[in-house]
């Protein structure tokens, strides 16, 4: 099946937004307008490159196109002495608004951890444990954002002709999230709720899915195709030994499950 390369786009622009706003966090969401028409530069989408990479190329290609924003620069590098500091994702023109924004961009896949005692935010984890919603938020809130207002970034600024001063700043944090299997998604507040695609279980478990199912195990550089992209589906015997492999090697691994016209997403995790 070949998929149009702008639907592969329109599927990562159409991927949920996470809006978070609470007293330790308080980010405004950055606003996505659909293309009304498609853009003439052709779209290739990235295969090759990690997900955070992929997301930034799907970004940067939209805001070129956009009628709504004018990218002004991107992957600004602000240098210290000696070394890095730090990077400003995008600074945008917004035609709407007519103010200047300062956007980070993230793209993340969490699972919740029920068994934690930690705040919410801490209980949700990357598939792998390596990774946490409350670590990307802080790291947003103490380290990116402020970025702007460091003495080094000011040079940049002032070279762009831009005033610190009436930039906003605004996140654009692609999430999703999946739920241990059987837990209701009506537990969470609605933002949480929105991002929500999944569910979750350990490979222990895996035994109680559907056996007459068809299963793909998409590689992690696909994981923000739209699922009619796979080609490759097993049955359960299959797939349960692929999924066997990559457990005994501590990796989580996302499946699509297919019943009739019907597709699930969900992880079996190692841990």
């Amino acid at each position: 099946m070949i998929i149009p390369a702008i639907k592969l786009l329109d599927n990562f622009l159409k991927a949920p937004d996470f809006v978070i706003s609470s007293d330790e966090y308080s980010f405004i969401p950055f606003q996505i307008s659909p293309f009304k028409t498609t853009p003439k530069e052709p779209f290739t989408f990235p295969y090759n490159i990690i997900i955070g990479k992929q997301a930034e190329y799907c970004f940067a290609y939209y805001l070129k196109h956009s009628k709504r924003y004018n990218l002004i620069a991107s992957n600004i590098q602000i240098n210290g002495a000696a070394e890095t500091i730090g990077e400003l994702d995008y600074l945008v023109f917004d035609s709407k608004t007519k103010a200047t924004l300062h956007v980070e961009l993230a793209c993340k896949f969490y699972l919740f951890d029920s068994n934690s005692d930690e705040p919410i935010t801490n209980k949700w984890i990357g598939p792998n444990r390596k990774d946490r919603l409350k670590k990307k938020l802080d790291k947003l809130k103490l380290k990116q954002f402020p970025l702007i207002r460091r003495k080094e970034t000011q040079g940049i600024l002032k070279e762009l002709q831009m005033d610190v001063n009436t930039i906003k700043q605004q996140l654009c944090l692609k999430a999703f999230l999946f739920l241990r299997k059987g837990t209701s998604r009506h537990e969470f507040s609605k933002n949480y709720q929105a991002c929500m695609v999944g569910y979750w279980l350990p490979y222990s478990e895996f035994i109680c899915e559907e056996k007459t199912a068809l299963y793909a195990v998409p590689k992690k550089k696909e994981w923000l195709l739209p699922t009619e992209h796979i080609q490759e589906w097993f049955g359960f015997s299959d797939v349960k030994t692929i999924l066997k492999t990559q457990i005994e090697n501590n990796q989580s691994v996302l499946v699509y499950k297919k019943v009739g016209s019907q597709t699930v997403q969900f992880f079996v995790v190692w841990w």
